[in-house]
């Protein structure tokens, strides 16, 4: 992943020179066509999820009038981004934002946190955005709810030399809706002895749909120092999306790592923005990241052992995935 900030920029560079070549009236119609014509230029998944983004625009250019409102404009735009299903894709104006959420409504919520307050109690220690505390069993739980929380080397070192004891270590991602890819290789790198290639990624050529770079290979540099030797639970939903699914496609390829839960939710491009001419900005999947084997992971990724909270486990105040993890590393210490 050392190199996404290079790619990064000259990103950007392509899109500032790209964005310049089409000028749109601010009229209903000119913001319909601005914004059709920045997703068909720059949005990296057409192909992939079989979008006929020109059948798109006949059908949504027809619901189009100069007449309508702002907020029923506003709800046409929203409904026709909706159509590529994608969770990194929003339009946002002073009012609203639209957004695709249905990638992880029709899967088990599977994760509680007044459940979760059983295992971690009010003695569980903080390091910026981790929770971390040894439970009884001596299993280590590590709780990081959003890759947007800083986290340093200090912080790592300090948080594995305490949990060295443990028979095991659960990390729980759940509900972890992303952030910065940085936090996401940092943590990575602990349960990592070697240069490992964990993904690829692509940016944008051209205009076509399927205009693209060669791969770029990502890879987890090891943390200078302290890494955890042991076994590792890495705990799933579908609400752990972006950089989060990013983490657990990279802990896919850590040698001591068991992936446990659900399937993530994905969200696998790299997100980019731009403005219609009305002040709306939008924001897209622009590059897509593909794992180690050059695969898709922009639909979620399934876990290594698929385990889903149960009611009667739940009714007695468990969590069954945290049980389940800490019977496996009980049983593989």
């Amino acid at each position: 992943m050392k190199y996404i900030l290079f790619i990064s920029l000259a990103f950007v560079f392509c899109f500032s020179s790209c964005f310049d070549e089409d000028k749109f009236d601010n009229t209903r119609k000119g913001n319909f066509e601005a914004l059709w014509k920045i997703m068909d230029e720059h949005y990296c998944f057409f192909s992939y999820k079989d979008v006929d983004w020109n059948e798109v625009h006949t059908r949504y250019a027809a619901r189009i009038s100069e007449s309508m409102s702002n907020d029923a404009l506003f709800t046409v735009l929203g409904e026709m981004l909706a159509e590529v299903k994608d969770g990194h894709v929003n339009l946002v104006a002073t009012h609203d934002v639209a957004r695709y959420w249905k990638w992880y409504e029709d899967y088990p919520y599977n994760f509680d946190t007044k459940i979760q307050d059983n295992y971690l109690g009010t003695d569980y220690s903080i390091a910026s955005g981790l929770k971390y505390k040894i439970l009884d069993d001596n299993i280590g739980y590590v709780y990081y709810g959003s890759f947007s929380s800083g986290i340093g080397d200090g912080n790592l070192s300090q948080v594995f030399d305490r949990l060295a004891v443990c028979d095991g270590v659960i990390l729980d991602v759940r509900n972890n809706g992303g952030g910065l890819m940085t936090n996401s290789e940092k943590l990575a790198s602990y349960f990592f002895n070697e240069k490992t290639l964990v993904a690829h990624i692509l940016h944008k050529t051209g205009k076509g749909h399927n205009d693209f770079s060669e791969p770029y290979e990502m890879y987890i540099e090891p943390a200078s120092g302290l890494r955890f030797q042991k076994k590792v639970a890495v705990l799933t939903n579908r609400r752990c999306y972006s950089a989060a699914n990013d983490f657990v496609n990279a802990m896919r390829y850590a040698p001591n790592a068991i992936i446990m839960g659900d399937k993530t939710g994905g969200g696998s491009g790299l997100p980019f923005s731009s403005e219609l001419p009305n002040g709306w900005s939008v924001r897209f999947s622009a590059s897509p990241v593909l794992d180690a084997e050059k695969k898709q992971i922009e639909f979620g990724i399934d876990p290594d052992i698929h385990q889903d909270m149960t009611d009667e486990d739940m009714a007695k105040g468990l969590d069954s995935i945290i049980e389940r993890a800490r019977e496996i590393l009980k049983a593989n210490k």
